[in-house]
Formats: C-alpha cells, structure tokens, sequence
C-alpha cells in the first residue's frame, strides 16, 4: 500500500496511483449498510473523516456515489 500523505506530482498521477485503493475502500463501506442499517450514513461519515488526504476522501466519496445509483 502506497502512503497516502506522499506529495504527489500531479492530481492525474495521485488519482492513478489511489484509483484502486479509494474504489476498494468505497466497497467496503458500502458493503456494510446492510449491517449498519439506520446508522451506515453516520457510520460512512465517520469513517471518511478519518481518512485522508482530502484529495482521497474526495475520490472515496466519489466512488461511493458511483457505486451507490448503480
């Protein structure tokens, strides 16, 4: 797994090298709303705080709403 608080050269490049790790991570949230029921919203929100850089978060977040009107 690559650090993620590593400077990337460029937005293009951060995005390709943690494409795989933020649809990953997307998949696991989503899999547990199932689980969580009422609480997943707060629980996903939670759990994206914690994670970082913004930049990533925005990508998980991307991936999540992608994933989610599928």
């Amino acid at each position: 797994m690559s650090n993620l608080n590593e400077e990337p050269g460029t937005r293009a490049e951060f995005h390709r090298q943690h494409q795989a790790q933020a649809l990953a991570e997307a998949q696991r949230l989503l899999g547990q709303r199932g689980a969580m029921g009422s609480g997943w919203l707060s629980w996903v929100a939670a759990q994206l705080y914690q994670l970082g850089p913004p930049p990533y978060v925005a990508m998980v977040r991307r991936e999540l709403q992608r994933l989610n009107e599928a």
